[in-house]
């Protein structure tokens, strides 16, 4: 590690330098420590179904002995789980690593063409989908490797009369299952009863194994999978846990709820949730935060920590139900995923008496590098760097420059991935080891660090990175279309919005048939919000387009 530590005098007293090296070999040893150690506390719970620490140990066992058996799946095959949060997410995530496969986190609202990309790109050859998008599936498996799949329906773990409710409700009165045909699938429900039967062989998992391949758009372009080891995310568990269950407001303590309104396939509330395990809280699932009355119904009961993003907790402070968030039993919140406002940092404190403590990373480091750490936080920077991690402001050579001048941010410790997978790794560290993060920073004299600028011209949307080059790869596919250019644009629900600049091939082509374009190539949070029809686009004389200058011509967005 680096010497030039300032940001370590800042520390409190329960935050070391440096993480203890730990016996634990994987994830898998990690979440059996808990089951033991936590046995009938609730490890999970959804929409009123509360699962132990002990039965999802049985549980996620008993789907691993099904992926060795009767799947035939072997030891780092990738898997991928397209799943909102509910309970079947931990079972099948845990029980694809204690069978020692690799878990691809896929988003459940991916279109075909996304989907496609990644399950193509890793190499997947099994999936747990839910039902509800498994019509999406049916239109790209056939150019995949795809032969095991796993359908759930989203109240096959709630049991009973509340099972079938749920299920029938889903799919005959809300009408969100499309009629799908996929040949050989199972149900995931199917695959449990089998697996009890069945016995699980634990294979022999190792720390630099893969554990996770995290799609992000790297710097640039199409997704590629961040290769993530049983290292990298039990190291970032151990760097933050002390930070999270430490505040004013009191330690977290086993039995706690900790309420997950963020997707486990993102990052962020993947390793919190590891996190939260490895203190024996209970981790309470929200599967649709969008629907606000609904989520401040589960925030009316007592709960003790929450993570989030900006616009989630912006949603909260200025619904007309607010008062009826039950906050007397909190002791901390977290943000992540995209900066928090300062006004959102106030009003929440303002309002709940809780200081909402924002960590910044990278889907490539796990993801926590830096954390505004309770009671120490410096509004406007991104905090300081967590123990055990070197972070540098570089130069274009490498070369580490004083405090104060401004350079690119990079990171080295022991939660930074190796690189992406199956993909030329060269230029994305310094001196093989130096991670270059793509944002522009500067660290002060007490060892904080503040962004000044952006990740080249990736967009951040709520928290979701989206790049240009794939927005404008995909809509340059339109007949009707000569040129196109994407940027974000300020907005102040998401912190940013796409914004599509688009030069006409044929006149006769309208907002509405780009729109309707858009819908069927993008997740949502990808989809321009803005479209704006232009004569010609900016360019360098090179002929390069310059997405500065329409930034520059643009405003925030309505």
């Amino acid at each position: 590690m680096s010497t030039n530590r300032p940001w370590v005098a800042q520390y409190p007293s329960y935050l070391p330098a440096e993480i203890s090296e730990t016996s634990v070999q994987s994830l898998v040893e990690l979440c059996a420590e808990n089951s033991k150690k936590f046995a009938q506390n609730t490890a999970f719970e959804n929409m009123g179904r509360k699962m132990s620490y002990q039965e999802l140990d049985k549980l996620s066992s008993a789907f691993a002995a099904y992926l060795q058996n009767s799947a035939k799946l072997k030891q780092g095959d990738r898997i991928a789980i397209q799943l909102p949060n509910t309970l079947q997410y931990p079972i099948a995530m845990i029980g694809a690593l204690k069978a020692g496969l690799i878990v691809v986190n896929t988003n459940p609202l991916y279109t075909p063409r996304e989907m496609q990309h990644q399950f193509n790109d890793s190499g997947a050859i099994a999936i747990v989908i839910l039902a509800n998008f498994a019509s999406n599936l049916q239109k790209i498996v056939g150019q995949t490797s795809i032969k095991t799949i796993l359908v759930t329906e989203l109240g096959d773990m709630l049991g009973g009369l509340k099972k079938v409710i749920t299920n029938f409700v889903v799919k005959k009165v809300k009408k969100l299952v499309p009629p799908f045909q996929l040949d050989g699938a199972i149900s995931f429900s199917q695959a449990l009863e089998s697996g009890k039967g069945q016995k699980f062989a634990a294979p022999t998992i190792k720390k630099e194994d893969t554990a996770f391949l995290q799609y992000t758009g790297g710097t640039t372009g199409l997704s590629k999978g961040a290769v993530l080891s049983h290292r990298n995310v039990i190291s970032n568990v151990l760097q933050v846990q002390p930070i999270l269950n430490n505040s004013a407001n009191g330690v977290l303590a086993p039995e706690d709820v900790a309420i997950i309104p963020l997707p486990l396939y993102h990052i962020y509330a993947l390793t919190a949730t590891f996190v939260y395990m490895n203190g024996g809280l209970n981790n309470l699932l929200v599967t649709n935060p969008r629907d606000l009355p609904g989520f401040i119904k589960i925030l009316s009961k007592p709960f003790h920590t929450m993570i989030g993003v900006n616009t989630l907790y912006n949603g909260l402070l200025n619904h007309p139900q607010f008062s009826e968030i039950n906050t007397k039993a909190v002791k901390s919140c977290s943000a992540g995923g995209m900066a928090l406002q300062e006004v959102v940092f106030k009003r929440w404190l303002e309002k709940t008496g809780i200081r909402i403590s924002e960590g910044y990373g990278l889907s490539e480091t796990s993801p926590v590098l830096t954390y505004q750490i309770p009671g120490k936080e410096k509004m406007g920077s991104i905090g300081m760097p967590i123990p055990s991690t070197d972070i540098a402001i570089m130069d274009d050579d490498g070369n580490e420059l004083p405090t104060g001048e401004i350079g690119e941010l990079c990171a080295k410790g022991p939660q930074v991935f190796s690189g992406y997978w199956q993909k030329d790794n060269s230029s994305v560290f310094h001196k093989g080891v130096w991670f270059k993060t793509g944002d522009i920073a500067v660290m002060d004299s007490e060892g904080f660090f503040k962004i000044v600028d952006r990740k080249k011209d990736m967009i951040l949307v709520s928290g979701f990175n989206v790049y240009p080059n794939e927005i404008e790869g995909v809509v340059a596919s339109h007949p009707k279309v000569l040129e196109v250019a994407a940027i974000g644009v300020s907005d102040a629900h998401s912190g940013e919005v796409v914004k599509i600049c688009v030069v006409k091939r044929d006149s006769s082509l309208t907002e509405e048939e780009l729109r309707e374009f858009c819908k069927e190539n993008f997740t949502s949070y990808k989809r321009p919000k803005l479209i704006e029809f232009l004569t010609e686009l900016p360019k360098t004389n090179v002929g390069k387009i310059l997405r500065r200058s329409l930034r520059e011509n643009t405003g925030v967005a309505a």
